[in-house]
């Protein structure tokens, strides 16, 4: 493997007479075949390994296991040397390879694991949000971190579940808003989880009853925030931008159009599989949605060339099924969060100014572009996946034409 990565003699034989080169040499062969490792990837990796090792002393010390903070302590260390550069690269590189490193060889001393306080009532509660209400994973998992948070602090203040009081409840709600500056928006939708949680508690006899009836919380009124994207005319200088033959822009660019043409979210994206395209006949089946309600599209001819050439030209060869993954090793399917931010880092290079940068900005330009083509507010739900007609009502508030022909309507011969 350090033939095949190395090709300054010096350096080759520095690697091969250095501490664990064995272990090196088995841990570089595993990215490479279970990873898919690039050749540049790797060779900064052996030099990084061959570092640690050294550094670490490990060969004098066999079998032994190293704490995260021996690492850390090391890193520091290692980093504040004479002529170093990029400190704070060097740091996160040096301790993300170390650890996965000594993982792999088995001598990562783990954190001991810390049981969460109630966290069977936590998973009674998820199970439930699962299997009986059918909220996508997504959701559910928001729901876990704001109830988790909600029994830690309860059990930091040393309070019992049972005993609960309303005012205690409400406190800790205007707390998150005075302390962490939540805005109304996120604390009424705590509250709204919260209450949910404390009901489900209340037929199990967790929590005393009508506790769950007197959480308050800000209000929020009906279609209070417009929904706002960018204009059609930025969405097309997006997808310019994003032209050429990088092969992060090849993938960027098939991601980018279909979160505008159909309007789907980052989470639907990142779980489309392969025989989710039905090239034969055409079409684009997106069986994961919010509701998990699949839906089905036309695939058009732009969209269609965009995701082929990707598959073609750019993704690796994986057993993967899922179709938009990494381009870093280790190669996997990409995250919603990833989306998102490259979203966000292509809209802040038009030098466009918006509310929001996320990937949902798209959805709400596909849905504005829509109903100035003249779709009706059904065709748009359908369109995007809406379960509800009073979800889709708010684009009626964005189209600003239509509410001036209402405003300008002559009244006269009807009076």
């Amino acid at each position: 493997m350090f033939e095949r990565i190395l090709k300054d003699p010096k350096a080759l034989a520095r690697h091969q007479n250095g501490p664990l080169a064995e272990e090196r040499r088995r841990y570089l062969f595993h990215c490479a075949a279970k990873e898919q490792t690039t050749g540049e990837t790797l060779h900064g990796l052996a030099n990084y390994l061959l570092v640690i090792a050294e550094a670490l002393r490990l060969d004098k010390r066999p079998g032994e296991l190293i704490s995260p903070d021996e690492v850390d302590a090391e890193v520091h260390r290692w980093i504040h040397r004479p002529r170093r550069k990029n400190v704070g690269k060097l740091q996160i590189a040096f301790r993300n390879r170390a650890i996965r490193w000594l993982t792999y060889l088995g001598r990562m001393q783990l954190p001991p694991s810390v049981q969460r306080p109630f966290a069977d009532y936590v998973a009674q509660f998820t199970e439930h949000l699962c299997q009986e209400r059918g909220l996508a994973p997504g959701t559910v998992a928001l729901c876990e971190r704001t109830i988790h948070g909600f029994l830690g602090t309860i059990h930091k203040a040393r309070l019992r579940l049972k005993t609960l009081t309303v005012a205690q409840v409400n406190d800790l709600l205007a707390k998150d808003v005075q302390d962490r500056g939540f805005a109304r928006s996120t604390v009424s939708r705590q509250a709204s989880v919260l209450r949910e949680f404390i009901r489900f508690g209340e037929k199990r006899n967790w929590f005393r009853q009508g506790l769950a009836d007197g959480i308050q919380a800000p209000r929020v009124y009906r279609h209070e925030g417009l929904p706002v994207g960018p204009s059609w005319d930025d969405v097309k200088r997006l997808l310019t931008a994003a032209e050429g033959d990088r092969p992060t822009d090849i993938r960027d660019r098939a991601i980018l159009m279909l979160l505008a043409v159909y309007g789907l979210r980052a989470g639907e994206v990142v779980t489309l599989r392969l025989e989710d395209f039905d090239w034969k006949h055409e079409v684009l089946n997106v069986p994961h949605g919010k509701r998990k309600k699949p839906r089905t599209y036309p695939l058009c001819r732009p969209v269609g060339d965009a995701v082929l050439r990707y598959l073609c030209e750019v993704r690796p060869r994986t057993d993967y099924r899922e179709v938009f993954l990494t381009r870093i090793a280790p190669i996997k399917p990409m995250d919603p969060c990833a989306v998102g931010e490259m979203v966000q880092k292509r809209l802040h290079a038009l030098g466009l100014t918006l509310p929001h940068y996320g990937s949902h900005v798209l959805r709400h330009a596909c849905a504005t572009h829509l109903q100035s083509q003249g779709l009706s507010l059904k065709e748009i739900g359908d369109h995007l996946g809406h379960r509800s007609p009073e979800t889709t009502r708010i684009y009626a508030k964005v189209d600003l034409a239509a509410l001036r022909a209402v405003g300008d309507f002559n009244l006269e011969g009807l009076l």
